[in-house]
């Protein structure tokens, strides 16, 4: 049985779960690669990533490359002496990368593949409203998500759980995926199964602002998946307007209440308590949200500054 040398590639914070997890079992962590440094927020100050904070707590040699291709990281790549890398949430790798250690390259994704392979996996699976999900660990080829699976488990969504709630869970779950995928890849007893492919698999498209934007006229359970798949980050949206005013507004949480009614959609209903928008077959009970300038809040807080007329209504 050849001992692992590991090259840990990733990014944001679901990565640093699974890279801690494999630190704490003493598998031969030799290197780190993870995204280059970028300026953010309003004073555009240097942020490093979720991934490189770990790395330099625990001292692990880090790569930082612009260029997958750049021939001295390639060298300083080889210098490594890696024999397996493991991938999470990071970036295509060229094969030049993916092709050189001796065990190949093997990556951990979001999902039950082939089912939403992309960028936003956690999120879509909860939008359109699956009710079971998973991770799945694969042997990286020369195209996304589409290699051959190694392991995959399974985890049911709540109800109401929301992106943020369910990234955490598969966070878990996912580092328990990638210990058992070690374990086979260190006594030789990998068993692969090739993707199937067809027209019905649904895709993790990259979020953006069009498909973050709430469309009053859809269910209101369509709605209640958008807003819960959204949150925290990087949240549904709508614009609200009452009389003169319009705000664009982001929507972190609600309940759907089915009922039958002959209120517009989109018809805001409040009271100094509560907060209701009208869908086609029901309302979305508003229970967090945040208007421009302000910070997150209850609808009761918000309702505490703020009184809409019968006219108000989301857009």
């Amino acid at each position: 049985m050849e001992k692992l040398r590991i090259v840990f590639m990733g990014t944001p914070e679901f990565a640093v779960g699974i890279l801690n997890t494999i630190y704490k079992n003493n598998y031969e962590i030799v290197g780190v690669i993870t995204a280059a440094d970028k300026p953010a927020g309003r004073g555009q100050k240097i942020k490093y990533s979720a991934v490189k904070e770990y790395a330099l707590e625990k001292n692990l040699r880090l790569l930082q490359p612009t260029n997958l291709k750049d021939e001295t990281f390639l060298e300083e790549l080889r210098s490594l002496n890696a024999n397996l890398q493991v991938v999470v949430a990071f970036r295509m790798l060229p094969e030049v990368v993916w092709r050189m250690p001796k065990f190949g390259t093997f990556n951990l994704h979001a999902s039950l593949l082939p089912e939403y392979r992309g960028a936003a996996p956690i999120n879509w699976a909860i939008i359109n409203g699956e009710t079971k999900t998973g991770v799945t660990t694969f042997f990286i080829d020369d195209k996304i998500d589409t290699g051959a699976m190694i392991l995959n488990d399974e985890i049911a969504i709540g109800e109401n759980e929301t992106a943020g709630e369910l990234h955490d869970r598969l966070m878990v779950l996912g580092s328990e995926t990638v210990l058992k995928t070690l374990a086979l890849i260190e006594k030789g007893n990998v068993t692969t199964t090739i993707q199937a492919d067809s027209p019905e698999i649904k895709t993790a498209y990259k979020l953006n602002r069009d498909n973050c934007k709430i469309d009053w006229t859809q269910s209101g359970k369509a709605i209640h998946n958008l807003v819960r798949g959204l949150s925290p980050y990087p949240a549904a949206w709508c614009f609200i307007r009452d009389n003169e005013q319009e705000w664009n507004v982001k929507i972190y949480e609600t309940r759907f209440e089915a009922e039958s009614h002959s209120h517009a959609t989109g018809t805001i209903l409040s009271t100094k308590k509560e907060m209701k928008i009208a869908a086609k077959d029901g309302f979305l009970k508003i229970l967090s949200l945040q208007f421009p300038g302000k910070k997150r809040m209850t609808a009761p807080e918000l309702l505490n500054g703020i009184s809409f007329s019968e006219k108000a209504i989301a857009l």
